[in-house]
């Protein structure tokens, strides 16, 4: 006999969440139709995602809202919790809805244990969902890996930068970042 997995929907995980079936305890979202649990986030990881957030959210207040650890939609399938989510500015702040893939300017993970799967399944699924600008910052060793230029099987331009560079996100190219701003100082090698 042949296993099969259930493939979740977004309404399928809202309807779970309301009825209590899963809670904020469960640290999980859904990726493609499955519900995966979140790791848990190590000192590096927390001062690193607190950091970029910060940065980003100073210097693009004007111009985009800078998300930190929250849901967005990216399919109907889909719906992850990235560490930083830049999207457009929203009237209503996104209270009757997550912000959806027309909405986002640049998605960024951090990673320390999760390198493997932000580069793999998570890339493919901001790629699948025609994302123009996925960055990870790579808290082990101080690189950012850029992935743009989404198609269906995946980003045709990846690059990775050393912390000492400065990047523009494709959205807003007169906006230089100094990418070791990006980082905790802590992890300063």
């Amino acid at each position: 006999m042949l296993t099969r997995t259930k493939q979740w929907t977004v309404d399928d995980y809202h309807r779970m969440i309301a009825a209590g079936i899963l809670t904020a305890s469960d640290r999980v979202e859904l990726l493609d139709g499955q519900i995966i649990e979140m790791n848990p986030h190590l000192p590096p990881h927390a001062a690193t995602t607190q950091r970029a957030f910060r940065y980003l959210d100073r210097l693009l207040e004007p111009i985009a809202y800078v998300r930190m650890q929250l849901p967005i939609t990216l399919s109907p399938k889909s719906e992850p919790e990235p560490d930083i989510a830049v999207v457009r500015i929203d009237p209503n702040e996104y209270g009757d809805r997550h912000p959806g893939p027309e909405e986002f300017f640049l998605i960024i993970e951090v990673a320390d244990s999760t390198l493997l799967s932000d580069r793999q399944q998570k890339a493919l699924i901001n790629a699948k969902a025609d994302i123009p600008d996925y960055w990870i910052l790579d808290v082990n060793t101080r690189q950012i890996l850029v992935f743009r230029d989404p198609a269906e099987n995946g980003h045709r331009h990846q690059a990775t930068f050393a912390a000492n560079t400065t990047l523009a996100p494709v959205a807003f190219p007169d906006v230089a970042i100094p990418l070791n701003q990006l980082f905790s100082p802590s992890e300063a090698a």
